[in-house]
C-alpha cells in the first residue's frame, strides 16, 4: 500500500471542503426559495382586524359593505365586518337554547332591489341536537354612522337584527328537517324560478328541496356517492359565479329559468347536479377531483366566473394548501403559494364586486382562531379567466347603470303623479 503524502491529505481535504461548499450552496437555495415562498404568500394574503372571538365552523353572508358573520361550533354571536372601516361591530346572538354544530345560514332573495334590509334563515341539529330553524331581518347596524334616518329607524324596531322562529303564513313555527335528519355540517342553496326553493345537502349522502312558500318538502333524492359519506362539503350554485347576472344567453333565458345547477365537492367526490324544477328531477354527473385535495374535507371555497377556489381543509393533518378547478376547462391546480398557516372550519365569502376572498375563523389545530385575512381573487387566475371577468364586471357596472336610470325616472314620474294629485285635490277645495 502506498504511503500517503502530505499532498494527498490536502487534496482529501480539499475535496471535502468542495463538497461541503456545494452541500451549503444547495440548502442556502432551498432556504432561499422556502423564504420566497413564505413572502410570496404574505403578499398574497392580507391580514385584517381579528374576529372579536374565535369562531370555527361559521357561516358567514356577504351584504353591501358587509360581512355578516353568523355564529360558529358552540358560540353564539353575530358581527357585522365592515369591508370600508375594517371593523367588526356586534349583531345580536342566537337564542340561549340553541346548541350551534355545523349549522347553515342563507340569504332569502328579495325581489325588491330599494330594500334595506334583508333576511337570513339559519337551520342545523341532529337527532342528538336540539333542531332550529330562524330568521332574521337584518338592517344595517352602521346605519348610524351614515345618517340614514330610514334605516335607523328600522334598526331601532325590536322586529330586526335578532333570531326570532321561522313562521308560515298563519305564524305558525316552521321546522325544517325530520327528527331523523343529522344537519351537523349541512349545506345549502337558495334557487328556483322565483328563488323559493331551499336546495338541502347533508350527511350521509342526502339532497332535499324545500319550498319556501308553501313550507314543504317537494323532492327527496339520494346522491351517487359510493365510498365517503358529505358534511361540512363545498356546495354552491353554477348562477353564484356570476353573482347576479345570468348564467345563459337572453334568448334562452326562459328556457333555462326552470333548470338549476349545483356543484358539489367532498374528498374524493365531485359532482355537477342538475334539477329541472317543472319535472321536479334530479341528473347527476361526475367531475373528477384532483388527487392532493381528495384526502381533504372542512375547507373553505369560493366560486366566482366559473373558477372555485379552496383554502386548506382536514385530512391527514392539516393543510394550508391552496387548489384550484377550472369549471370550463375541466382541470385542477395545486398552488405553492399557501396560506400564511395550516388552516380548517374556516369559512370565505367574496366581497361585494367579486375583487376579493375573505377567509375567516377557522382551526389551526386544536385552537379556534381568530384570523381574519382577504386575498385579491386575480391572483389566482389565469389571463383568460381575468378577461372573462373583466367582460362580466362590464356587464354588472351596465345593468348597476340601467338600474339606477330606472329609479331617477320612477322617482321623476312618482313625484310627477304627486304634484298632479296635489293639484286636483286643491281644484276640488276651490
Amino acid at each position: 500500500m502506498k504511503n500517503r503524502t502530505l499532498y494527498d491529505d490536502k487534496f482529501d481535504v480539499a475535496i471535502l471542503y468542495y463538497y461541503a461548499t456545494e452541500k451549503l450552496k444547495t440548502l442556502k437555495k432551498k432556504i432561499s426559495n422556502i423564504s420566497d415562498m413564505g413572502n410570496q404568500s404574505t403578499a398574497l394574503f392580507q391580514g385584517l382586524k381579528d374576529l372579536p372571538t374565535p369562531l370555527d365552523q361559521s357561516q358567514c353572508v356577504q351584504y353591501k359593505h358587509e360581512l355578516l358573520v353568523c355564529g360558529g361550533r358552540g358560540k353564539r354571536c353575530c358581527y357585522s365586518y365592515n369591508t370600508l372601516k375594517n371593523e367588526y361591530k356586534f349583531i345580536c346572538e342566537y337564542p340561549s337554547d340553541i346548541a350551534l354544530n355545523g349549522h347553515c345560514v342563507v340569504k332569502l332573495v328579495d325581489n325588491n332591489k330599494d330594500s334595506n334590509q334583508i333576511t337570513l334563515l339559519s337551520f342545523g341539529g341532529s337527532s342528538c341536537i336540539k333542531k332550529h330553524t330562524l330568521v332574521m331581518k337584518y338592517v344595517s347596524v352602521w346605519s348610524n354612522d351614515n345618517n340614514d334616518n330610514e334605516v335607523n329607524k328600522a334598526s331601532k324596531s325590536s322586529n330586526y337584527n335578532k333570531w326570532v322562529p321561522f313562521t308560515d303564513n298563519h305564524n305558525y313555527p316552521i321546522i325544517i328537517g325530520r327528527d331523523e335528519d343529522d344537519y351537523v355540517g349541512v349545506r345549502a342553496l337558495i334557487g328556483g324560478s322565483k328563488n323559493h326553493l331551499l336546495f338541502i345537502t347533508y350527511y350521509p349522502n342526502n339532497i332535499s328541496v324545500f319550498d319556501l312558500s308553501t313550507f314543504q318538502f317537494i323532492k327527496g333524492d339520494a346522491l351517487p356517492i359510493s365510498i365517503y359519506v358529505i358534511f361540512y362539503h363545498c356546495f354552491v350554485s353554477k348562477s353564484e359565479s356570476r353573482q347576479g347576472q345570468e348564467m345563459m344567453m337572453k334568448t334562452n333565458k326562459e328556457k333555462n329559468k326552470h333548470n338549476f345547477q349545483m356543484f358539489l365537492f367532498h374528498q374524493q367526490t365531485g359532482l355537477l347536479i342538475k334539477y329541472d324544477e317543472d319535472n321536479n328531477t334530479f341528473r347527476y354527473h361526475k367531475l373528477p377531483v384532483c388527487d392532493d385535495i381528495a384526502p381533504l374535507c372542512k375547507y373553505a371555497y369560493v366560486y366566482v366566473n366559473d373558477v372555485m377556489l379552496f383554502f386548506g381543509g382536514d385530512g391527514n393533518g392539516v393543510s394550508k394548501l391552496v387548489h384550484k378547478y377550472s369549471i370550463r376547462e375541466n382541470k385542477w391546480m395545486t398552488f405553492q403559494n399557501t396560506l400564511l398557516s395550516p388552516l380548517y372550519d374556516c369559512v370565505a365569502i367574496l366581497s361585494e364586486d367579486n375583487t376579493y376572498a375573505h377567509i375567516i375563523g377557522g382551526l389551526n389545530g386544536e385552537q379556534s382562531s381568530s384570523t381574519h385575512m382577504k386575498t385579491e381573487v386575480n391572483q389566482w387566475l389565469n389571463e383568460e379567466e381575468r378577461k372573462n371577468r373583466i367582460e362580466l364586471k362590464v356587464e354588472k357596472e351596465k345593468e348597476k347603470k340601467e338600474n339606477e336610470i330606472d329609479k331617477i325616472v320612477k322617482k321623476e314620474k312618482d313625484e310627477q303623479q304627486n304634484k298632479m294629485k296635489k293639484d286636483t285635490n286643491v281644484g276640488h277645495a276651490l
